[in-house]
């Protein structure tokens, strides 16, 4: 498997590859294979060279939030109030319990230390989430929230 420090080199056939996966993960191999104009064997070969090197960590059914009752998307800026290791941890470990939690990234260039993606039903669903569970996690000193008027796109592969 690739280090985060190891860059691979992909062909046009790779990057197509990655492209039909990334659109249609049951994509079948006699599909991609056609669209590659590659037979069958070469095709799998590349795609385990691809699962091999880490480029392809996973294959994902994707859901519509909206149709499961998740209609408001909301960005969460939050700020710690101690930039330790273990203040660090124990919030991402706290947070990952959080099924509205979409994702979780740490942040430079604000003030604020982490951004959240958070999937809630309605206001009431978010209030009783900020209220009652992420403004509860030891050390976090500040919230900032902005709510997505609409997606306009969500791209998952490079």
């Amino acid at each position: 498997m690739a280090t985060t420090q190891e860059v691979v080199t992909l062909d046009a056939i790779d990057r197509k590859i990655l492209r039909m996966l990334t659109m249609n993960a049951k994509a079948s191999i006699s599909d991609i294979s056609e669209a590659v104009n590659l037979s069958a064997t070469p095709t799998i070969r590349r795609i385990k060279r691809l699962e091999e090197l880490g480029i392809i960590t996973g294959y994902h059914a994707h859901t519509d939030p909206a149709t499961l009752g998740y209609t408001l998307s909301v960005y969460v800026a939050v700020s710690m109030d101690k930039h330790t290791a273990e203040r660090f941890g124990e919030f991402e470990s706290q947070v990952r319990t959080f099924d509205e939690v979409v994702s979780c990234s740490v942040v430079t260039g604000r003030s604020e230390d982490y951004l959240l993606k958070v999937l809630v039903k309605d206001m009431r669903h978010y209030e009783e989430f900020l209220l009652h569970r992420l403004s509860k996690i030891d050390g976090v000193s500040q919230l900032h929230t902005s709510f997505e008027l609409r997606e306009v796109f969500n791209r998952s592969a490079v």
